[in-house]
């Protein structure tokens, strides 16, 4: 389909969705449901094996959610369709990564915090939090949720109630983010982490990934059972055959998702 609001590309076994809207790159409506179609083309896309997201420009990941469109009905199904799509990111079957190449805030930040990696650029204005508690209003994409399962109740607490913003070095103290990169370096990185993930065996990926997004939400007896389910279904896949004999004939392992 033709994108208006996001430069949607495959570069081998990575695609990368791009928000086009700077400087902010805010998200409305139309972005969601954008970013939704492209998730849908490339879950059963056996060549796409990991996804970056990332914001154009050089300012910013995203400021959230486009305040504009509040009070009108797209603003109004926003809300709605913001927790639908950034739940499906959550529990897509492959390996997303958001590429902070600026501030995070409010949507944007939820956004990062429902991927499964966060890499964030370094720079004197980059910051990352939740804000809305200073327009009056609280997180409506998962932030309320999100936050403190990532980084704990106290810290999240603090982040939201006061609207506190961090610094990438403080994010990834808390562990809110997984790296931390040089300005000019941000996608070469992203790609980097993209392209090991891509090479590792698709099935066991997709499960480990369902393992813990389910398992969080569950007692731990009830999640080892989601594991054991996992466990016995990927040790019958091509992948496990070929992950053992590549050990003991001590080669790099080939793996086709099968």
């Amino acid at each position: 389909m033709a994108y208006e609001n996001l430069v949607v590309e495959r570069e081998g076994l990575v695609g990368i969705i791009t928000l086009n809207r700077p400087p902010a790159n805010p998200i409305n409506l139309s972005v969601l449901n954008e970013l939704d179609a492209a998730f849908t083309e490339w879950e059963k896309d056996k060549e796409v094996r990991a996804v970056i997201i990332t914001g154009a420009g050089e300012r910013g990941f995203s400021a959230g959610f486009d305040i504009k469109t509040a009070g009108t009905p797209d603003g109004a199904n926003a809300m709605t369709r913001g927790q639908e799509v950034f739940s499906r990111i959550e529990k897509y079957p492959k390996p997303v990564i958001a590429a902070m190449n600026g501030f995070a805030f409010g949507g944007g930040c939820e956004l990062a915090m429902a991927c499964h990696f966060r890499i964030m650029v370094t720079g004197e204005r980059v910051l990352m939090g939740q804000p809305e508690i200073d327009l009056g209003i609280i997180p409506g994409w998962g932030g309320t949720q999100r936050l403190p399962r990532l980084i704990g109740k106290t810290r999240a607490m603090e982040m939201l109630l006061l609207g506190t913003r961090i610094t990438p070095g403080e994010a990834l103290s808390i562990g809110l983010i997984n790296r931390i990169s040089e300005p000019g370096q941000l996608m070469a990185d992203a790609r980097e982490l993209a392209g090991a993930l891509a090479k590792k065996a698709p099935i066991a990926v997709q499960i480990i990934l369902d393992a813990v997004t389910r398992g969080l939400e569950v007692s731990t007896d009830e999640g080892m059972k989601i594991e054991l389910e996992g466990s016995n279904r990927v040790g019958k896949t091509k992948d496990a055959i070929e992950g053992m004999m590549a050990f003991v004939e001590k080669r790099e392992a080939v793996f086709k998702g099968e």
